[in-house]
């Protein structure tokens, strides 16, 4: 048993001292005088030396090993402080309603005099719509109290929308009216009209 040991303890000091110069040192002179009393002293001390060593380095590997542990299951941050979701009831009403109305379409679409208000039309709410043409893919221009000269065609708007210095030789004042217009097509509307009346129009609403 006793023997067992000591062949133990050899193998660790071999291990653990063999980078160290000095550590050699003293494992030779302790096997160099093992027939004296020193010799004896000696050896004990550097079996004593070994334990220590080798308990150190298994204490150092069991810490290492607990804090890698304690890392892995450590809880996140974020679960220690919940978000928490603002109240309803909270923040600006008329943002919260401007951001409702962003994206919504008319139903029916109107189109209308420059007394009609322009707007999201509904059947209760008629107002005008701001149009868009998917034919041409250019938005619909309205000007408010003017009307369409008679000699208007295609070309002419072809040539000259959407630039209105270009567009107003062709205007002709009228109270009450309201003259739209796209690349390809062309109205001037006094009252309240459905768009789905006028079935040559490609228009449709642009959204508000």
């Amino acid at each position: 048993m006793a023997k067992g040991l000591d062949e133990l303890l050899d193998e660790v000091e071999s291990k653990l001292c063999r980078p160290d110069p000095f550590c050699l040192g003293k494992v030779e002179r302790s096997r160099g005088c093992s027939s004296g009393g020193g010799g004896i002293l000696s050896n004990d001390w550097n079996r004593a030396e070994a334990k220590e060593n080798l308990r150190s380095t298994e204490t150092f590997k069991e810490d290492d090993l607990d804090s890698l542990i304690n890392e892995i299951f450590e809880e996140p941050n974020f679960d220690k402080k919940p978000f928490k979701l603002k109240s309803k009831s909270s923040g600006n009403t008329s943002v919260r309603a401007s951001i409702q109305d962003l994206g919504k379409s008319c139903s029916p679409v109107y189109l209308g005099g420059s007394t009609v208000p322009c707007g999201v039309g509904t059947t209760t709410s008629q107002r005008a719509c701001d149009l868009r043409c998917i034919s041409c893919d250019f938005w619909v221009v309205s000007y408010n109290d003017y009307m369409w000269d008679k000699s208007c065609d295609y070309l002419f708007f072809r040539n000259n929308m959407p630039e209105f210095h270009k567009l107003k030789i062709k205007l002709v004042k009228k109270k009450g009216t309201r003259a739209y217009a796209c690349q390809c097509s062309w109205r001037t509307i006094e009252e309240l009209t459905d768009l789905q009346t006028d079935h040559q129009l490609h228009w449709i609403c642009g959204k508000h």
